[in-house]
């Protein structure tokens, strides 16, 4: 008996071991009756669920790699030292209410079981799974290469999505100086290309940290690597015809003029067709290619490369069983809801009938949404019960919570409605661009130090703690005053 138990243990254990080598499983038990509401994501639409949601009605837990919710606007700031890292993100955790925080990856869904299979994040050959009642697919997008050669491979190449990015692009942007420094480095050439910087994508976000990193330059770097800094050099590349795309003409041609008179070379209608690294981590060489028709190709050497251009759906999306659209995003119906019980928003999920771009303005206003809808309408649903078509809600319009009461200009509906709120582009100190023409109402552009006070002050009023609403223009302060910190570690 023991013998046959055992026999049937092992065949167990080898079929699981196939589909997931190694596998410790076990289940998150059920510690309340109030419904269970599981989110995959802890990014702009994921953190807007998980806060908003109703902890009295609720059990929320939150499935994430990342153990906090990252400001995406200030990134660029982090990675050339005007803000520190800790001031741009909030702790997961400290979210008042909150069930229980996993950091994991979400690997499988069973909609029949309810239930998301998980893998640990320090001992990855263990998965558990978790029981939701409500799942929010928030999982977000990584970094498109387009099958680039070697950008993956390069020690050169940063993608500029997450903190652990900005520390990289930080800390190799000061490597760079270091190393041309070097009285190792007597070739002039050799000098000039480590100092050459290379930002590939013409969105808000590749924008913003040339303009960033151009500031760093003149400001500071110069000050402290004279002879260097005048060689130093910094190249935007832009596979389209404009930088800022969907941003009005008046916009773009002001941020392009700017990018030009801070000594940035904007290259539209090129793209990186190839990156060589240096095996020693010095100067690497990236193969540009013209977008315009003719088959010219031109070589640049560089000593750091930030790609910032398209996006990509991440590996769980692609294997989640649920409908996916041409660009491998989650196909949501008009109640952002893409299977029984399961909902998807931000940037992994796109409507059937009117896809949003994937921007952090549209994931918030999901997630506020769907927060709305489980609270008045879901909240009441047994286990086994059909979902009917929530109860109408007005949109948040308002781009934080002290305009709230503003929503109530909207009409209230079922379905979600996305309200432009427009759209900002800092330029460093003192500068950036507003676009308000898309505005319920109309409006027009802002351009210059009236556009940076108001993107200045947009972005710090929707902090989550008041820390951060300190931190930020102290530190903002702090780099305006006695410039920024170039020590590396």
């Amino acid at each position: 008996m023991l013998r046959s138990i055992a026999a049937r243990a092992r065949r167990s254990s080898s079929a699981a071991a196939t589909k997931h080598p190694r596998i410790v499983l076990t289940s998150v038990p059920n510690k309340t009756t109030k419904p269970r509401v599981v989110v995959l994501g802890s990014g702009w639409g994921g953190n807007k669920v998980a806060r908003a949601v109703d902890k009295n009605l609720f059990d929320v837990h939150v499935v994430s790699p990342a153990n906090h919710f990252l400001f995406t606007p200030l990134l660029p700031s982090t990675a050339v030292g005007t803000l520190e890292f800790r001031a741009v993100q909030e702790p997961i955790r400290t979210i008042p209410g909150l069930g229980q925080y996993y950091q994991a990856k979400a690997r499988e869904i069973d909609v029949e079981k309810r239930t998301v299979r998980c893998q640990g994040m320090f001992r990855r050959e263990c998965f558990f799974d978790v029981p939701y009642d409500f799942l929010v697919v928030a999982a977000g997008c990584k970094t498109n290469t387009f099958g680039t050669p070697g950008v993956v491979e390069s020690n050169s190449v940063h993608f500029l999505k997450h903190l652990y990015h900005a520390r990289r692009i930080r800390a190799r942007i000061l490597e760079c100086f270091e190393r041309a420094a070097s009285p190792l480095v007597t070739d002039e050439k050799e000098r000039a290309a480590l100092v050459r910087f290379v930002a590939v994508g013409g969105g808000a976000t590749s924008c913003e940290f040339a303009t960033e990193l151009a500031d760093l330059l003149e400001r500071d770097l110069r000050k402290w690597y004279p002879d260097i800094a005048k060689l130093a050099s910094l190249v935007l590349v832009e596979a389209g015809p404009n930088i800022l795309g969907g941003f009005d003409d008046a916009c773009i041609s002001y941020y392009t003029k700017h990018l030009k008179k801070h000594g940035v070379e904007v290259r539209t209608c090129e793209a990186v067709a190839e990156v060589a690294s240096n095996p020693d981590g010095g100067v690497s060489t990236a193969t540009l290619a013209r977008r315009d028709g003719s088959d010219a190709t031109e070589t640049l050497e560089f000593g750091c490369l930030v790609w910032s251009a398209g996006l990509a759906p991440v590996k769980f999306v692609d294997k989640s069983n649920l409908e996916t659209g041409p660009h491998g995003r989650v196909l949501i119906d008009e109640y952002l809801r893409a299977a029984d019980r399961v909902f998807a928003l931000g940037d992994c999920a796109a409507d059937k009938n009117a896809p949003l771009p994937p921007t952090a303005s549209s994931a918030e206003q999901q997630g506020a949404y769907l927060a709305k809808c489980l609270n008045q309408s879901y909240a009441t649903c047994g286990p086994e019960d059909a979902l009917s078509v929530p109860e109408p809600v007005t949109p948040t319009a308002m781009p934080n919570d002290l305009l709230a009461p503003f929503d109530a200009f909207w009409d209230a509906k079922s379905e979600f409605r996305y309200v432009e709120r427009g759209k900002m582009a800092s330029m460093g100190m003192w500068g950036g661009v507003a676009d308000l023409t898309q505005l319920p109402g109309g409006g027009g552009t802002l351009q210059g130090v009236t556009a940076f006070a108001a993107w200045r002050g947009a972005y710090l009023s929707k902090q989550v703690s008041v820390a951060n609403m300190i931190l930020i223009p102290m530190f903002w302060f702090k780099s305006w005053l006695f410039g920024r910190d170039i020590s590396r570690f």
